[in-house]
């Protein structure tokens, strides 16, 4: 099956231990009771130990593994027996404290392990003009090399993309192709049917460019979803980029996220003009992923320009975006965004979109409506099902920005949760869309001074949402084939559970 075949769809991403407060049969139970029917599919956020390293489990020591803590593979294969599963395939990196990484330290070159780990001398000479080095495009503030003692006192430069704890992988030696198939015959063995390429943009490394989306970062992408394929997988491929990135990935890949969409939507809400937003969806990929939150921040840098090619948005308006959304959220998103926090990104606010909002329920009814409408399949953060504020609280405790939106609930804070308007309408939002049959077909959309509508049609079903641009009331309409036509405000969705 298709990606666009599949595309009437609707997903939960989550952690498992921070949704449920517990293990994946816990997330099983409550993907079965008070979660029913909303999602056709999961993905599971970083399950391999440990669960709770420095980045929240994409600093895997066993990517073939399950955290003990959360339960086992026998428990993965019987929730992938009700639900698709997607799963991360961490392509770029593993933890320092992995066993490999262990074994290198101990024994150097002589380690089985050393081909599998990327030193700056494998891809730069040791004289490598300061030109070279400063042209490899960073994701964060921190240094890409780190300095690494082995047991025998030497001191090694070793390529850290993210962090000093995320030891990144030659993905082209023997050793690193063996470690990356490992993992995709685990997955295979245990029925997940998603796989999402995790920092792909970054996996390869070339003196002399920037060492993000090369050529050869294509051709190796294309690669690796092709062994999936093979497999009976599809391949999610999360990039963070200028927008024509993802427009040239899409070609090459099954899927790819829609990461411009968040802020477009923002941009909106915010000024009342849909004219970004239109052109994006206009030439967007359709087989994508839609998501208005995730674990990760919004991000920013796919609406901006890059090199002198223009963005989705200006760079007032994205000036202006990040400052409402500071406003929105009472400050709080400026403590975990830029340097106010560790593990910080150069590319996003670390922000829920709930809080992004300002807490306004009929803004953020309007958002996830305009999500469900847009093509692709719908992923929706556990956080953002359940309308969660920013957790300042664990911000505090943790001191990392993404904590912020990363909240630990449990079965009692969930059903809680379920109760508040603004999530119960945005429940029957996504039961209605599943519902529709229109979204198997064709989407269109129009855009007037006054009024945006986006459209789906598909075999004499119709739907489409209606946006009065300057007041931002919006209504449903839809219609099956010799049925009457049917609408519903926004505004009456969510007085109807008041």
């Amino acid at each position: 099956m298709t990606p666009q075949q599949n595309a009437n769809q609707i997903q939960l991403i989550t952690y498992i231990d921070r949704l449920s407060g517990g293990t994946i049969k816990d997330l099983h139970t409550m993907l079965q009771g008070p979660l029913a029917g909303l999602f056709d599919g999961v993905h599971l956020l970083p399950f391999y130990p440990p669960i709770d390293g420095e980045d929240a489990g994409f600093d895997p020591t066993d990517h073939t593994a399950v955290d003990s803590r959360l339960g086992n593979w026998a428990d993965i294969r019987a929730l992938a027996a009700d639900y698709p599963l997607m799963a991360d395939m961490i392509v770029n990196h593993m933890s320092a404290q992995s066993p490999q990484f262990v074994d290198v330290l101990e024994k150097g070159e002589a380690s089985p392990y050393w081909p599998l780990f990327l030193t700056r001398d494998k891809v730069f000479a040791k004289d490598a003009a300061a030109e070279q080095l400063a042209a490899v495009y960073r994701p964060r503030p921190t240094p890409f090399f780190t300095d690494i003692a082995l047991k025998d006192g030497r001191k090694i430069p070793f390529w850290t993309t993210f962090t000093a704890n995320q030891i990144d992988i030659d993905v082209s030696s023997a050793a690193g192709k063996a470690y990356l198939q490992a993992i995709l015959d685990r997955f295979t063995e245990n029925g997940v049917k998603y796989i999402r390429l995790d920092a792909a943009g970054y996996a390869i490394k070339k003196a002399g460019t920037r060492c993000f989306m090369l050529p050869e970062t294509f051709e190796f992408i294309a690669a690796l979803s092709e062994q999936a394929k093979a497999r009976g997988m599809l391949c999610l491929v999360e990039i963070h980029g200028y927008h024509q990135t993802q427009i040239d990935i899409a070609k090459r890949c099954d899927m790819v996220y829609d990461f411009a969409l968040p802020p477009l939507v923002l941009h909106t809400l915010f000024s009342r003009n849909a004219a970004a937003l239109k052109h994006w969806l206009d030439i967007a990929p359709r087989n994508c992923i839609t998501v208005l939150d995730t674990h990760d921040g919004i991000g920013i840098v796919d609406a901006a320009d890059y090199q002198g090619q223009p963005g989705l948005l200006t760079d007032p308006e994205l000036d202006s975006l990040v400052e409402t959304i500071h406003a929105n959220s009472k400050g709080s998103s400026k403590l975990a965004t830029g340097n106010a926090a560790n593990n910080v990104d150069l590319y996003q606010v670390n922000c829920s979109f709930y809080d992004a909002l300002g807490q306004n329920d009929q803004q953020y009814l309007l958002a996830r409506a305009i999500q469900l409408f847009c093509p692709g399949i719908s992923q929706i953060y556990y956080a953002g099902l359940l309308a969660m504020p920013n957790d300042v609280e664990l911000l505090q405790q943790s001191h990392v920005g993404r904590d912020i939106g990363r909240p630990y609930l449990n079965a009692e804070k969930v059903a809680a949760a379920l109760q508040k308007p603004v999530v119960q309408a945005l429940c029957k939002l996504i039961t209605l869309r599943r519902s529709l049959q229109a979204f198997n077909g064709d989407f269109s959309q129009q855009l007037t001074e006054h009024d945006y509508q986006l459209q789906w049609q598909y075999q004499g079903h119709r739907a489409s949402l209606h946006i009065q641009l300057a007041s931002l009331a919006a209504t449903l309409h839809w219609q099956a084939p010799d049925a009457a036509a049917q609408s519903l405000s926004l505004e009456a969705l969510y007085q109807s559970v008041l």
